[in-house]
């Protein structure tokens, strides 16, 4: 790491002989303020220097006088006091931005106005990544200083509020957080989410750009001082719609460098991402929890609540995200994001390609290419055109090379192909035909940027060398003229007025021009003649002939028939009839009968000769009546009535009523009702004439007839449009839509169907409203959380000013659009009062100036309320507070002193860690803090406190928390240490020495009870001697007399209960030790002198000892720490007496140890003693020691153990093994021995290691050994013991491991385990069995192996661990280290109520100084087969198996399935399990052996072509290692029949027409199923019933509407009402209107119709022909068509849409377009041989007659020849060099013959250039 190690090196390491650590100042522009600058920008006190050594400092390294090293001084620094700025200093830091400052001087001796340095930024680079943040680099720094005591590994505190630029950190794993240093290093960054930075103490502003004091931030897009342009808002709403088989689904892609990413998730959904990188590296994030992460090293702040979830990401994004939402639950979930885009796709112009010609003018041009922002390339153009805001550039066009050319014809010549390129042109090919003859179709053609090379080939190129001019349109429409039509005319009438007739009607063919023509479909051709049924006589009361004898009429009728169109064929065709020849009378009509063909290929009629029809003529000549004449009395003679009748009745009136037919019906369905038509007639010419015309009084009854009685097909009804959701913006309409079936039109009455029956199209039930933009209106936020978790506090939102816009979305607007009151976007939080606490006042001033003092601060309790305020309350109900809170050390810079300073190190006390007990009376008695004494009162003591790198004056000591002054019973002395006179019960209790940060204990207590004098042991002692010379057994053998000999005083220490428990920590192992009566005494006398460590301790003892016993006995904490651990780890029966052997022991060991100390100290003086003397007092005493300590042992364990184990009336017990924790013991440097609990370390020289297992129980236990879960083989090297011990020979490391003793009888078994591990290196017990557990309880296992457990079971996975030293352990979790809270105390982890997410592997990991080792355990969740939570999932399987095909699923308790031969069926096997069981199917009970398919992995059985074998139970058994489960089904094989269901509802409510059909069902056992499985069935012969035959009530009735007046502009169609009565027999009754008001409203009679304007065509003049050329001497003119109304207004085309439109183009002759192409010839070749001669010719476009030269698109109509071609392309013969290009010249003069390509093509000219400057 170069930053790191450069930041940091300047920082601390540059001038460490002038600054102790951590002495940064404030830099002040002041120079009389005694400092000076450096460097490090550190201060240093002037008068701790000497005026030559600080002069040479500061011209070595900063050169302040060297005039190179300083600017020259500026106009305004010439009007000023000050130097000219010196230069800038190195940059505080390598990377990441830094500081660097410059320095002037003033040159008064007065103060100068201003400052002595400014400051820059530098280094604005970002540092490597694996260089690490420069503030968590300064606080590491200090690891390796101990701070109090101790080490820590220090992390930085960010973004502290009161002082950013100061060095805070924190200790880790620690709520340590301490200010290592008052400044941090100039360059760190004030605050994570600022370029602020720190420089001397103080946070500096710090814009975009780097600069100090610039101000200028980053646009929304991350550049600076941006305007936002270079990316996009990008927001929207998305509305999951989740499907069972697709449960996720994209909400949006956030491509890489986005940046400001905000989603809102509302709903059960949960998002989720995926990612992909720029090197194509995908993942994914799960967003489990609320935190922050990076995710690609993409910081995303994820927040998960009840209801939504929220996900920001600030950007800019370093990899394409893809933000999906998964399905939770069966509602839809909604998102809504915003994100800014950055636009990496941005059009970049090119430079000017070459010029397109050498001489007398050409161009050249610019384009315009799509640049990748991201990967620096350029990529295709539609990338640009993805982003509106991208407008590409137009390409810019100039001249070039405008020299006139040296050719003799004065025009320019084209550059060859491999240096200049001509201009580029499009080039189309021809209109492909039309798509369409008519009605509008298209053609297209291709276009093409081309380019000439020099032979005059056209080839492709890109299309942006064309760009310069518009390109040609590649699509046209064509034949935009409809194409021709049928067109029917109206019907004729009916050819008879009763029975039935035929009617005929004209069909033509109709252009758009409105011209008669062909082309018309015959398929599509409407029919020309119909029947016609009068279904009623005609009411002809007075009439004398019937109807049927209208002889003229019925002639007329027949020739019609025969028909009269031109066909093909020729036929006869008459004319119409003349009029009759008579006004009144009988008279004659003549008509013209024609012989015609219809010419198909012209669409023409022509004449034939009569001869050329066949058939007979139709007549030419009839009879005529002309009406009564004047005084004429209607009679005829025979003849005229033969004529006219032949022979029928005398001739009625001319006009009369008849009918005509009848009206449409009134309904399509349900029942309507048709009117006859009565029309008045001319009787003669059968034509429609005015109603006046006939008697009205004759005029026939109205009749009418019911029609369409069917009923009506079900049909979508739809309810009214509810109000709208919103007022603007855009809201939302809802409305009812139903299937409804109308059964009766009478009665009204319907029946609501299912959506199915209704076959067109549903209409939409919502639809949007209100679509307009809102005014603007304020939008607040949710509140944020809280301020303070107590005590009052505020809450904040956002509150913004949008307006919602007409498509949904939102616009943010400035405050001032809205006109409203603004909502309150700040609130006071309703919590709870806060916990007292203590409020602390700042640190006063340390007590002295110099050298180390002291801080105080003062403590108020204080509680805050909810109401923000707070409330000073009593002390004591807050919790204690440490003296060491209150006052503090201060350590400043050494007094006065010329030294070099060194590193400064805290302060070290010397403890000893001891337990003092006094055994005889002694004056006084020295002691050094940090352990424990018991001693008998009025016993003088002395508690030193060594202490190092501390001033001893400054040490203070506290008794029991508080301060220590001297009085007449305690000296405190300035030198370390303190002193009582004669102890009293008053003084026991716990004493502290505190130097600066460091503290040490001392505890006291006194031996005695309620004051009374301790006897004396010796019967020779003098009664008057016992007070001075209490012996060692008069002290301790006082246990009749005193049973509590540890006396306590009751302090307020131990009354508050603070340090109880390590006060008393040891009181039962000394009480245990001074009731001991196994002591040795030696009544010999003897003289040895007084040890100096006794003398340390007693310094005014008696002289003449009785005893070779210590005065005081001495013992480690660590001893009697391994006691207490040893008697807490034995059962309550068996800790007294083992207890007692334990003590015994530790008499032993303190006697042995005072005696080596006599022999050694006697060895020491060189004592003239014998050495019988000198060895009697240690071997001698400590043989008698030990066998009176072996008895006393063998006497506490026959009192204890051996009566549990060998005593004849002994209960029943299950073993149990005796646990001893002490550590190994080496009885020689190659032999251990050891008890069970503890680790056994092999060193190189270990010969034997014998492992004791001793154990009690009743039967006796069996002992067992076993190392790492397997039984120990035992050899000539590893043995078993008599005594049940293991003894290792000669260890090799293949020994090594755990090994575990049993003991097992009747009644149970223990087992405890010891570690034999090889250099100290870690080791771990394992176990490799795989234990399966079904049952929800506890289980515990060893690491190592695999565990497979059902949910809701507690699992310990038991990590057990020796090494030494001590190995520190780590738990994992799929290599994801867990947090420390899991474990259990002894390193076990404990996985509580195990569930499917608690699966994985689980790793421990021990590791100390020798090594590290790791274990795993797989754990697996077994959960037993089930049916799944979503049986949907496994029917969505099925019906994606085979769309239509029968399927079925199993169940537990069977379910049942009906199929027919031959058809196939998917049973489906839902089940769950893990692990995922194995499904097998089976036939009643039996494997399936007839042929079946498995599909899904076993859950699906796929049975084809049924037959009754398969009839039966079907059943699947899933099956693992949690348990069985079997589901089943039952085929039932069956055939299709048809079942005779209900009735159907009648077809009608009333009338004669009602019937009512059985409705048949195709069912399968009982089940219906599609009609399509019976239709080979035979059905039942059902006829049909009728129903509801009865008499309707009464209605109207209404007709048709007659055609309208007008055919536009407005016009008027009337219909009849009537109110009529369908009887029961069919019959139409007329009834009062009376009776149909009552039922229903009379319908309207009369309504307007073709309201629309009346419009035609209309067209301009043609224009001038001046259009482009597209022949010779052809061109194109256009004129204006517009559609107007008849009265001359225009109106849109759209209104004559259905007119045939006349043309607007059309062809045209003019001389502009008698142009054509002039070619001159070829100019001569530019070389006789070689590869690179070319020739040019001109080519013009030039008028026919004229040969003016014209413009060139008047030629384009026809190719352009080519202008260049190569020539002479043959190999060059001649040795000599000759030039190949004419410009050779112009290379020369340009100095290019040193380029390879110009010196081949003018070898000739080059070489005489490269002589002649060889000749100079």
């Amino acid at each position: 790491m170069p930053s790191a190690q450069g930041n940091l090196g300047v920082a601390y390491s540059r001038l460490p002989f002038l600054f102790p650590q951590q002495t940064f100042c404030e830099v002040c522009g002041d120079e009389n303020q005694g400092a000076v600058f450096l460097r490090e920008f550190t201060l240093i006190r002037r008068e701790s220097l000497n005026e030559d050594f600080l002069s040479d400092l500061l011209n070595h390294n900063h050169k302040l006088d060297d005039p190179s090293s300083r600017t020259a001084r500026s106009e305004e620094d010439r009007d000023t006091l000050w130097d000219a700025w010196g230069s800038w200093s190195e940059c505080s830091r390598t990377c990441g931005g830094g500081a660097s400052y410059s320095l002037r001087r003033c040159l008064s001796s007065k103060s100068c106005e201003g400052r002595n340095i400014r400051y820059r930024t530098c280094s604005n680079v970002d540092c490597p990544p694996e260089s690490g943040d420069f503030r968590t680099q300064q606080c590491s720094a200090h690891n390796d200083v101990k701070y109090q005591g101790q080490f820590y590994e220090w992390l930085p505190v960010f973004n502290d509020p009161d002082n950013p630029c100061s060095l805070k950190c924190q200790a880790k794993g620690t709520s340590l957080v301490v200010e290592l240093a008052p400044k941090v290093l100039d360059g760190t960054r004030c605050y994570t989410e600022s370029l602020d930075m720190c420089i001397s103490g103080l946070c500096q502003i710090v814009g975009c750009d780097h600069q100090l004091g610039s101000t200028v931030k980053e646009d929304n897009c991350g550049v600076c001082n941006g305007d936002g342009s270079t990316c996009r808002l990008v927001r929207g709403q998305y509305k999951s719609q989740l499907l069972a088989t697709k449960p996720d689904d994209t909400v949006v892609a956030i491509p890489y460098g986005s940046r400001h990413v905000r989603l809102v998730l509302k709903g059960p959904g949960h998002l989720y991402l995926e990612t992909k990188t720029l090197q194509g590296v995908k993942g994914e994030n799960s967003l489990s929890s609320t935190g922050s992460f990076l995710v690609e090293n993409s910081s995303v702040d994820f927040q998960k609540f009840p209801d939504k979830e929220i996900l920001r990401m600030p950007g800019p994004l370093t990899a394409d995200f893809t933000v999906k939402v998964l399905s939770a639950g069966a509602a839809d979930s909604t998102v809504q994001f915003i994100f800014y885009q950055p636009i990496i796709h941005r059009w970049r112009e090119t430079d000017f390609f070459p010029c397109s010609a050498s001489c007398g003018g050409g161009y050249q041009l610019t384009s315009a290419e799509c640049y990748d922002l991201r990967s620096s390339r350029v990529v295709a153009d539609q990338y640009c055109h993805y982003y509106p805001e991208n407008i590409k550039p137009k390409p810019k066009l100039q001249e070039c090379n405008q020299d006139p050319c040296p050719a003799s014809d004065g025009y320019k010549q084209i550059m060859p192909y491999d240096l200049y390129h001509p201009l580029p042109r499009w080039e189309s090919t021809p209109w492909t035909a039309c798509s369409s003859s008519c009605g509008g179709g298209i053609q297209s053609r291709t276009v093409s940027c081309v380019e000439e090379d020099i032979q005059g080939l056209v080839s492709s190129v890109e299309e942006w060398k064309c760009m310069y001019t518009p390109k040609m349109p590649i699509v046209q429409p064509c034949n935009i003229f409809d194409c021709p039509k049928w067109l029917a005319q109206e019907w004729s009438p009916c050819t008879v007025t009763c029975g039935q007739g035929l009617r005929y009607r004209v069909v033509l063919c109709i252009d758009h021009r409105g011209m008669h023509t062909g082309g018309c479909s015959p398929k599509t051709k409407p029919h020309i003649k119909e029947e016609c049924i009068v279904p009623t006589p005609c009411y002809k009361p007075k009439e004398k002939l019937p109807v049927e004898a209208k002889l003229p009429w019925y002639k007329q009728a027949q020739e019609l028939e025969e028909g009269s169109i031109v066909s093909e064929e020729p036929t006869f065709i008459p004319e119409p009839w003349s009029t009759c020849s008579v006004t009144c009378g009988v008279g004659i009509q003549v008509r013209l009968v024609k012989c015609q063909v219809l010419l198909s290929f012209s669409q023409s009629v022509a004449d034939l000769p009569i001869d050329e029809c066949e058939g007979s003529k139709p007549v030419s000549e009839r009879a005529c009546y002309g009406g009564p004449c004047n005084g004429d009395t209607g009679e005829y003679s025979p003849d005229e009535t033969d004529l006219l009748y032949g022979g029928t009745q005398d001739f009625d009136e001319l006009y009369d009523w008849e009918y005509e037919g009848f009206t449409e019906c009134s309904e399509s369905c349900g029942g309507g009702v048709q009117e006859a038509v009565v029309t008045c007639l001319n009787k003669q010419t059968r034509e429609f004439v005015d109603e006046d015309l006939c008697v009205s009084s004759r005029r026939p009854p109205q009749l009418l007839k019911a029609c369409n009685l069917d009923p009506c097909p079900p049909r979508w009804e739809m309810g009214k449009w509810s109000s709208c959701s919103l007022t603007c913006g855009v809201g939302l309409q809802t409305r009812d839509v139903f299937c409804s079936h109308l059964l009766s039109r009478e009665t009204n009455e319907t029946v609501i169907l299912a959506d199915e029956l209704c076959h067109k199209h549903k209409p939409t039930m919502v639809q949007a409203c209100n679509r307009f933009d809102c005014p603007p209106s304020w939008y607040p936020s949710e509140w944020q959380q809280c301020s303070r978790t107590c005590g009052g506090g505020t809450r904040k939102r956002e509150v913004l000013c949008k307006q919602r816009m007409a498509d949904g979305s939102f616009l943010e607007l400035p405050d001032t659009f809205c006109s409203t009151l603004r909502p309150v976007s700040e609130q006071a939080c309703k919590n709870e009062n806060c916990a007292p606490e203590w409020l602390l006042s700042d640190w006063t001033q340390c007590s002295v100036s110099c050298g180390e003092g002291t801080q105080t601060r003062n403590a108020i309790c204080r509680k805050m309320l909810n109401t923000g305020l707070s409330a000073i309350i009593n002390s004591s109900l807050c919790p204690p507070l440490p003296f060491s809170s209150l006052v503090r050390p201060c350590a400043l810079a050494t007094c006065a002193r010329h030294q070099r300073p060194t590193q400064k190190q805290p302060p070290l006390i010397m403890a000893q860690k001891k337990v003092f007990i006094q055994t005889r009376k002694q004056k006084k008695l020295h002691f050094i803090v940090g352990g424990y004494a018991y001693l008998l009162p009025k016993t003088s003591i002395i508690l030193r406190c060594p202490v190092r790198r501390f001033r001893k004056p400054m040490i203070t000591w506290e008794k029991d928390g508080k301060r220590l002054i001297s009085s007449v019973h305690v000296t405190i002395a300035p030198y370390g240490y303190m002193k009582i006179h004669r102890l009293k019960p008053s003084d026991t209790g716990t004493y502290t020495c505190t130097a600066g940060p460091a503290r040490e204990h001392f505890v006291i207590k006194l031996i005695g009870g309620h004051n009374k004098r301790i006897a004396t042991l010796s019967a020779g002692t003098k009664e008057e001697e016992a007070p001075k010379k209490a012996s060692l057994n008069d002290a301790l053998h006082t246990q009749e007399k005193h049973q509590n000999v540890i006396l306590f005083n009751g302090s307020k220490t131990e009354k508050r209960g603070l340090l109880t428990e390590s006060i008393s920590r040891y009181d039962d192992v000394v009480s245990k030790l001074l009731e001991y009566r196994g002591w040795p005494r030696n009544n010999a006398d003897s003289g040895e002198t007084q040890d100096s460590s006794e003398r340390n301790i007693s310094s005014d003892e008696d002289q003449g000892q009785e005893y070779n016993l210590p005065f005081t006995m001495v013992a480690s904490q660590d001893r009697l720490d391994d006691i207490l651990g040893n008697l807490s780890q034995q059962p309550e029966e068996l800790k007294d007496g083992y207890s007692k052997q334990l003590i015994a022991q530790l008499a032993h060991d303190i006697f042995k140890s005072h005696l080596e100390h006599q022999e050694s100290f006697f060895k020491a003086q060189g004592t003239r003693v014998s050495s019988a003397s000198v060895e009697f007092p240690f071997s001698k005493q400590v043989s008698e020691f030990a066998s009176s300590l072996r008895a006393s042992s063998a006497e506490a364990h026959l009192s204890t153990s051996a009566e549990l184990i060998n005593g004849p009336h002994r209960p029943p017990k299950k073993p149990a093994i005796l646990k001893k924790i002490s550590a190994a013991q080496q009885l020689s440097a190659s032999e251990v021995v050891t008890h069970l609990g503890h680790t056994v370390v092999l060193a190189s020289g270990t010969l034997s290691v014998l492992l004791h297992c001793e154990a009690v129980g009743n039967p006796k236990p069996t002992i067992s050994w076993v190392k790492n879960g397997e039984a120990v083989n035992f050899s000539d090297r590893i043995l078993l013991q008599p005594d049940d011990s293991l003894q290792i020979l000669e260890p090799v490391e293949a020994d090594v491991g755990f090994y575990t003793c049993n003991a097992t009888n009747a009644l149970g078994s223990d087992s405890v385990s010891i570690a034999v591990t090889l250099a100290g290196k870690p080791l771990i017990k394992t176990s490799r069995a795989t234990l399966i557990n079904k049952d929800p309880f506890t289980i515990t296992v060893d690491i190592g192996g695999i565990v497979k457990t059902i949910p809701g079971a507690n699992v310990t996975i038991s990590c057990q661990v020796a090494g030494v030293p001590e190995a520190e352990l780590t738990w994992f979790k799929n290599k994801i280290k867990l947090a420390p809270g899991q474990h259990l105390h002894d390193g076990s982890l404990l996985i509580a109520n195990v569930s499917f997410s608690d699966q994985g592997l689980y790793s421990c990991r021990a590791a100390n100084i020798r090594g590290e080792i790791t274990e795993n355990t797989q754990l697996q969740v077994l959960d037993p087969p089930q049916l799944p939570h979503r049986l949907e999932d496994m029917a969505a399987t099925l019906s994606l198996a085979g769309p239509g095909i029968p399927s079925v699923m199993t169940s537990p308790s069977g379910t049942r399935k009906v199929l027919s031969h031959g058809s196939s069926v998917f049973i489906g096997c839902p089940v769950d399990g893990q692990p995922t069981p194995n499904i097998t199917w089976l036939h009643d009970g039996e494997p399936i052996s007839m042929p079946h398919h498995v599909l899904a992995a076993g859950q699906i059985l796929q049975i084809l072509n049924i037959s009754n074998d398969y009839q039966g139970e079907i059943s699947c058994r899933a099956q693992n290692e949690a348990g069985l489960l079997i589901q089943k089904t039952s085929l039932v094989i069956q055939d299709y029949w048809w079942s005779v269901d209900k009735m159907s509802p009648c077809s009608a409510s009333c009338g004669n027409k009602g019937i009512q059909h059985h409705q048949l069902r195709c069912l399968l056992g009982g089940t219906q199923v599609n009609i399509s499985h019976c239709l080979e069935k035979p059905k039942p012969n059902l006829q049909p019933i009728a129903c509801n035959r009865r008499d309707c009530p009464s209605r109207w009735m209404v007709t048709s509407w007659s055609h309208c007046t007008q055919s536009c502009g407005g016009g008027i169609q009337n219909r009849r009402v009537t109110c009529q009565k369908l009887t029961a027999t069919g019959n139409s009754v007329p009834m009062s209107n009376e009776a149909c008001a009552q039922v229903a409203k009379r319908p309207v009679d009369t309504q307007s119709c073709n309201r629309q304007l009346c419009v035609e065509w209309a067209t301009s003049a043609w224009g001038q022909c001046n259009g482009p050329c597209v022949g010779s001497r052809l061109s194109v003119q256009h004129r204006q068509v517009f559609c107007q109304t008849r009265d001359g207004i225009s109106v849109s085309a759209d209104q004559c849409g259905s007119l045939p439109r006349p043309l607007s183009v059309q062809n045209c002759w003019t001389d502009v377009c008698s142009v054509h192409w002039r070619v001159s010839l070829w100019t001569l070749c530019t070389a006789t041989c070689g590869n690179y001669g070319f020739q040019s010719r001109r080519v013009e476009c030039v008028r026919v007659h004229t040969n003016k030269p014209v413009q060139e698109h008047l030629c384009s109509w026809r190719p352009r020849p080519a202008n260049w071609q190569r020539c002479n392309i043959t190999p060059c013969e001649n040795i000599e060099c000759r030039d190949t290009t004419r410009y050779c010249e112009k290379v020369k003069q340009l100095q290019l013959c040193q380029l390879t390509q110009f010196k081949s093509r003018c070898c000739g000219t080059c070489g005489k250039a490269g002589r002649k400057g060889s000749e100079h």
